[in-house]
């Protein structure tokens, strides 16, 4: 008995010891906000008062000594983010996580980003205001690297830090750029569609209206099969340690329309979700200048911001900027391809990979006139004839810098404008609204025009030079619109009107959200934060009501049982909203999945229709295709001697939508609630190991919101019981020039990366409800909520 008691006491002496020992070790991991820290290269007393949600508010005698406090308090609390954004494109990931991270590394570094930013990186003015202050920034990030404390990600990974350099800046917004785009996601799907069924099929899909002879002659010959590049493409993007940016919402009310009469913006870009999030807030003040940004782990100047004059956000253009080609080898010599005048050289790239407790991965990459081939960089692709990507954002000058740091540093809207006419690539729609009164959107990017016909939502001929791209569009072509008479603007990722009688080609999403945010910025005038506020966590869609009416229409309902009938019910009377205790949105959903699995799968195949499920067109289809009766489409091509009808398909598909929600939930039909099936983790890449989640993961959490609706919380259709959402608002912000110094903005987590810090999750209650915190500029204000860390020049 007395060695059982001896053996209990040493077990609990040992777990009394390991839990004193990690409760030290999670003080010692919390950032430092407060206290005194001698710092290298800075001028004069730099103090940084980080708020009650964490945020730092930079007071600097200079802008110099402000950089330099921004990257070390950014480091600080994202060390951990900016070391996995910096290591995507570099092909750098499978150093630190081993083989599973090889796809994502053979593919990024393949694609030329990382040879594209260091040409930027040579042609760089190094005496601009926008090269000093980043290497500022650096420098900030590099000291904290040699002084502060390593973050545990850092420890049980084995990583060493090492310092930043500026091509890891370009290398991150070359990443973000990538992660915008779509035709590699679709592209290749629409080919293999119609190559094997024909251009009928694609009258659905809305894709039929700019094929032409030259397009079919050059196409129809290709008889491999694409879709592996949308399936690993997508696979890799979804897999990703580092979110993709997929969509989002912004509108700017002019003064005509708001009770105050001054400006409001808002905005909420769309991005994958993740922990931490991906957005740093912070707050810059010098004599000369001030700042209220929105920062990407790792770059200096922020994508969304304002201060007392201006404000600024992006939501994604949508625009076409990737042509795939598919090239033809010299059957005499493979290190050949085929092009107008000849057979010209691939040229080679050599790339190596290290891969953590492995050997090291040696990669050739052939790049033709057009770009790389996909061949040599994704798995799965078994093309007898190599495909090229062209991408505009490693064939045309990055500006990128110069560009962001002239939108957060303008004088006034012509300022800004010009530095927005900087950005080939990625297509954005640049929004803004001033104190002057102004309001104004502008896409970005640099746009082209192929020969007329050449339908560049398909696989293109590279070898006859007819499909190359004829036309660079000068800027002034551009969409945008300033100062409206309508008195505002928006975008919600939907195509813009013609310019000069051309409709820009692009992968744009369905009109839901926009219909939804025209409607009610037209309902009212009178605007104020708060109406804002309502509208930006806005559950409801525009389109979903009509889409169930055409699908009642449909329905067979003489052959519905009881449980049927009822959930019927609560679909008659749906509004379209998608509140978390709202019981239409689960039949709904389960209901689309069906009838988008019972009318695509059997032409596309599981794994055709699982990519399908991930592109723009299957968002935009639904709503027409189901209005055609006469579609293709409904006819299962494995069902021999019969023909299925829309009514046949859409009975099914109801019927099988309520055996499967039954078969999950169980209960009745009004039990069947919103929030029981649609929750959201904000998972960290470490949280993936289940030992390590409950540190690293916020979540699950209940949430309101749909694919599609204002509040865009993203998943994909699926007949599992949850759906898993990966997307979502990344911010909402509400910048009012009425009160600007009370403008409101909430992240989905917290600021800070580090699990230890208080700041972690502490705006995951808040972001979940709809509701919003200060972004504080009023220094009186911030002094009195906040902690102090003052840096000081070494003497």
């Amino acid at each position: 008995m007395k060695v059982v008691r001896k053996l209990v006491l040493i077990l609990v002496s040992l777990f009394l010891v390991l839990g004193v020992f990690c409760a030290a070790y999670a003080y010692y991991q919390k950032p430092k906000y407060e206290g005194e820290i001698a710092l290298e290269n800075v001028k004069e007393q730099t103090t940084v008062y980080f708020d009650d949600f964490g945020i730092p508010h930079i007071y600097a005698a200079n802008t110099n000594d402000a950089m330099i406090a921004l990257g070390y308090v950014h480091a600080q609390d994202r060390l951990w983010q900016m070391e996995l954004m910096r290591r995507i494109v570099p092909g750098k990931l499978s150093a630190i996580f081993g083989r599973v991270a090889l796809e994502n590394d053979r593919f990024f570094v393949g694609l030329g980003i990382e040879e594209a930013s260091e040409k930027a990186i040579a042609d760089l003015d190094k005496n601009s205001p926008s090269y000093k202050l980043s290497m500022a920034y650096l420098n900030g990030i590099n000291q904290y690297i040699t002084e502060g404390k390593t973050p545990v990600e850092f420890t049980l990974l084995g990583i060493t830090p090492e310092k930043f350099t500026i091509k890891d800046i370009y290398n991150v917004f070359g990443y973000m750029a990538f992660s915008f785009a779509m035709a590699q996601k679709s592209d290749p799907l629409m080919t293999d569609i119609r190559n094997q069924y024909g251009s009928e099929y694609l009258k659905d899909l809305g894709l039929d209206g700019i094929s032409t002879t030259v397009q079919i002659q050059n196409t129809n010959a290709f008889k491999d099969k694409y879709a592996a590049i949308s399936k690993s493409v997508a696979g890799i993007l979804d897999k990703s340690v580092v979110p993709p940016f997929i969509g989002s919402n912004s509108w700017v009310i002019g003064g005509a329309k708001t009770k105050s009469g001054k400006v409001i913006f808002a905005n909420d870009p769309h991005i994958g979700f993740s922990q931490p999030g991906t957005w740093y807030e912070a707050h810059i003040q010098t004599p000369e200048f001030e700042l209220y940004g929105c920062y990407l782990a790792g770059t200096p100047f922020p994508l969304l911001a304002h201060n007392r004059d201006y404000a600024y956000g992006l939501t994604m253009f949508e625009n076409d900027d990737i042509d795939l080609y598919q090239e033809t080898n010299n059957p005499e010599n493979e290190n050949q391809y085929k092009t107008a005048t000849g057979f010209a050289e691939y040229q080679v790239r050599e790339k190596r990979i290290e891969v953590k407790d492995s050997s090291t991965v040696v990669l050739k990459v052939k790049v033709s006139r057009h770009g790389p081939i996909m061949n040599d960089i994704l798995s799965g692709l078994n093309s007898k004839k190599p495909v090229a990507m062209s991408w505009i954002y490693t064939q045309q000058p990055i500006q990128i810098l110069d560009a962001i740091y002239t939108m957060s540093h303008a004088k006034d809207i012509v300022d800004f404008q010009r530095g927005v006419s900087l950005i080939a690539a990625p297509g954005l729609n640049i929004m803004y609204g001033d104190a002057n009164g102004n309001i104004a959107w502008w896409a970005s990017g640099k746009l082209y025009k192929h020969n007329k016909g050449v339908n560049p939502n398909f696989i293109l001929d590279g070898s006859s030079g007819k499909d190359d791209i004829q036309e660079y569009l000068d800027y002034s072509k551009n969409p945008r619109a300033i100062n409206p008479e309508w008195n505002y603007v928006y975008s919600a990722n939907n195509q813009p009107a013609a310019v000069d009688g051309y409709l820009y080609p692009g992968y744009y999403l369905p009109e839901d959200r926009a219909k939804r945010i025209k409607s009610l910025l037209e309902g009212r005038d009178l605007w104020d934060k708060q109406a804002v506020a309502k509208m930006i966590t806005d559950n409801t869609s525009a389109v979903a009501p009509s889409i169930v009416a055409n699908l009642i229409h449909n329905l067979d309902v003489n052959t519905l049982s009881k449980e049927e009938g009822d959930a019927l019910e609560f679909l008659k009377t749906w509004d379209g909203n998608s509140e978390v205790d709202a019981v239409a949105p689960t039949i709904y959903n389960k209901w689309i999945y069906f009838y988008l699995k019972n009318t695509f799968e059997d032409e596309l195949g599981p794994e055709g229709f699982e990519q399908f499920l991930s592109t723009h067109i299957m968002k935009k289809v639904i709503a027409t295709q189901i209005e055609n009766e006469n579609s293709v489409w409904w006819d299962n091509i494995n069902s021999k001697g019969k023909k299925e009808t829309c009514n046949q398909i859409v009975s099914q598909s109801f019927k099988q939508a309520i055996a499967t929600i039954d078969q999950q939930l169980s209960g009745t039909v009004a039990s069947w609630s919103w929030g029981k099936v649609h929750q959201v983790t904000f998972e960290h890449p470490l949280g993936k190991v289940k030992l390590l989640s409950k540190l690293f993961n916020v979540g699950p959490i209940a949430v309101a919101g749909s694919n599609e609706v204002i509040n865009n919380q993203m998943y994909h259709y699926t007949s599992d019981q949850n759906y898993k959402i990966t997307a979502g608002p990344s911010t909402r912000r509400i910048v009012d020039f009425g009160d600007v110094e009370n403008s409101w903005s909430i992240l989905p987590t917290g600021q800070s990366g580090n699990p230890f810090s208080k700041h972690y999750d502490d705006q995951t209650t808040l972001y979940n409800q709809g509701k919003f915190r200060k972004m504080k500029m009023n220094k009186k204000e911030i002094i009195a909520t906040s902690s102090k860390l003052v840096f000081n020049p070494i003497k």
